[in-house]
């Protein structure tokens, strides 16, 4: 789980992980239509497997999602903006 922190293109992102690392992230072609982000955006990354600083984006949560992973404790990891 990570935090988009910037856009670098229309599908590549640096996200900021929960490990403490940023990753260089981008949005593989069968989610580049149905999955728009934007700057502190809360997402889930998948590392790839040969090379640590790169993942690839897997799902978006929605703002009522997000509250509710505050809420439960699961984002104390990761700095949210306001």
């Amino acid at each position: 789980m990570g935090i988009v922190t910037l856009q670098t293109g229309t599908e590549f992102l640096k996200v900021m992980c929960e490990d403490g690392k940023e990753r260089a992230s981008k949005v593989p072609g069968r989610l580049r239509k149905r999955i728009w982000l934007r700057e502190n955006d809360v997402v889930i990354v998948q590392v790839w497997e040969y090379d640590e600083k790169k993942a690839d984006i897997v799902f978006k949560y929605f703002p009522y999602q997000v509250k509710k992973l505050k809420a439960k404790g699961l984002l104390d990891k990761i700095e949210l903006p306001e």
